[in-house]
């Protein structure tokens, strides 16, 4: 995908969740609510006019950062080896930062549900993504596993990234799978994480120590 598509469509999507919410005005309590604790349930409210337009400036501003990453990295020429796959993710995050706003809007439109679970197949589909691009990733100084190890190292970036890699795309199918496993699912969640965040961490070391007797 180019980066011209990327963003069109991601301006698209934040434009029709801003209008979704314009268009819901009347039907929408003041305050809204905007915070979930850990069991799903509601905990928090803000002004109906920041339920219904911050999601949409806060992504729009994570999009900024996103297009101009590859163009103030110093290591610019190895981002565009992955530009289509980065890309990709973008539109991705775009996507999932809106679906959170949709089931904002839900919620204050008096839906049920527990915000927890409707979150994590979605989030396990994030990972998966994220994991999918460390695979392809190229030595960089903003996107991926990033230690002092792998940026000193292409050859352990390369295959810091493969491992990272699977691991993430393993966290995000179990965390798709917690979803249905009620409160216990939380701690194979949360052991699938912690090894995808910490593992390439230690992996990247040992590979450097090898490198560098």
């Amino acid at each position: 995908m180019t980066t011209r598509t990327t963003t069109t469509i991601s301006l698209i999507l934040i434009a029709a969740a801003a209008l979704a919410g314009v268009l819901l005005w009347n039907r929408l309590p003041d305050p809204m609510p905007s915070h979930w604790n850990a069991a799903g349930e509601i905990d928090g409210y803000m002004s109906k006019f920041w339920g219904i337009f911050l999601m949409p400036i806060v992504t729009i501003g994570l999009l900024g950062l996103f297009l101009l990453i590859p163009h103030i990295d110093p290591l610019k020429a190895n981002i565009a080896k992955f530009i289509g796959v980065f890309n990709w993710f973008i539109v991705g995050f775009v996507a999932y930062m809106l679906f959170i706003h949709g089931l904002t809007l839900s919620a204050a439109l008096g839906y049920q549900f527990n915000m927890t679970y409707a979150l994590l197949p979605v989030v396990g589909l994030l990972f998966i993504g994220v994991g999918y691009m460390m695979g392809k990733a190229k030595r960089n100084f903003f996107i991926g596993i990033r230690t002092p190890w792998t940026l000193s190292s292409e050859a352990v970036w390369d295959e810091t990234h493969k491992l990272g890699s699977k691991l993430f795309m393993l966290a995000g199918a179990v965390t798709i799978v917690s979803a249905f496993l009620g409160e216990n699912g939380i701690w194979l969640l949360l052991a699938a994480i912690l090894l995808a965040a910490f593992v390439p961490i230690v992996y990247s070391y040992i590979l450097w120590k090898r490198e560098n007797p």
